[in-house]
């Protein structure tokens, strides 16, 4: 199996110049933890996740309410808490070579490239989809004593 077979297609991504409320906004409606960002023609130069918004989140910290959290995220870029040195995957790269980087980097997930374009998105969540397809589809173990 690989990658292209199981990684999302439809993914939203940010520009470099939105702000992190957008981002905030997009993580809670769509329930992501991951959003790539991309110049020009969808070349992926970054990834924000939920973890990055809560660093960046002054709210957090004094316990605000959402409205104000809300107005200081307005005012940071995604650019400036984003990741630039990003593990990637390959559409065609395996499953497991996919999931041992994951495992080995402990990261949640992979955006998919061909050629600094981004194609799709690997998460942990299509991962484990796939393992529970798996053992369900797999006879159970038989034991002996």
């Amino acid at each position: 199996m690989q990658v292209k077979d199981i990684m999302q297609r439809d993914v939203v991504a940010l520009g470099l110049e939105d702000s992190l409320d957008v981002a905030d906004d997009i993580m809670m409606l769509g329930r992501v933890r991951h959003l790539p960002v991309v110049a020009g023609e969808s070349r992926l130069v970054g990834l924000v996740t939920q973890r990055d918004l809560f660093k960046a989140s002054l709210a957090s910290v004094l316990d605000l309410g959402r409205t104000v959290e809300h107005d200081w995220l307005k005012a940071i870029p995604v650019r400036v808490v984003m990741a630039t040195e990003i593990e990637t995957a390959s559409p065609t790269d395996s499953l497991k070579t996919a999931v041992d980087r994951m495992i080995t980097k402990k990261i949640g997930c992979l955006p998919v490239v061909e050629e600094g374009k981004l194609l799709g998105l690997l998460t942990e969540t299509d991962c484990l989809k796939v393992l529970a397809s798996a053992l369900t589809e797999a006879p159970p173990p038989v034991r002996t004593q």
